[in-house]
């Protein structure tokens, strides 16, 4: 005899997190465990969606998706790009690393960037590094 594995759309398995359904599953409050094969699950009557429904949704989501590849694309040629303007720093003699840690401050909230560098000040002082 063997328990029945229930599986959700893009959800992997679920046993044991997904609502109680035939045999394996918990029963709620009772922390009893329903036991049987998989054959004793019966599968539940799926109601099938308009073809004009499911051309719309297929058609909206493969509108999404091409969106997505777009900004993904998009997102790769200013990464490169940023790369390189760093190259081109470095060619000049200037230090990448230093560069990067600037970007990032000056990203940072004003408030926040002057709390860690308090803090940062803090722990110097307590290591005698200052």
């Amino acid at each position: 005899m063997t328990d029945t594995v229930v599986r959700f759309p893009g959800k992997g398995k679920t046993k044991g997190k997904a609502p109680a359904i035939g045999p394996g599953a918990r029963r709620k409050g009772t922390g009893a465990t329903v036991r049987g094969t998989a054959d004793d699950a019966a599968p539940a009557p799926v109601a099938e969606p308009e073809p004009s429904t499911m051309s719309v949704a297929a058609g909206q989501l493969r509108a999404i998706v091409e969106r997505i590849e777009r900004l993904h694309e998009e997102k790769k040629a200013i990464a490169d790009d940023i790369s390189d303007v760093y190259q081109e720093a470095k060619g000049t003699g200037f230090d990448t690393k230093a560069i990067k840690t600037i970007v990032k401050l000056r990203r940072q909230d004003p408030a926040q960037r002057a709390e860690e560098e308090a803090i940062l000040d803090l722990y110097k002082a307590a290591l005698g590094m200052t």
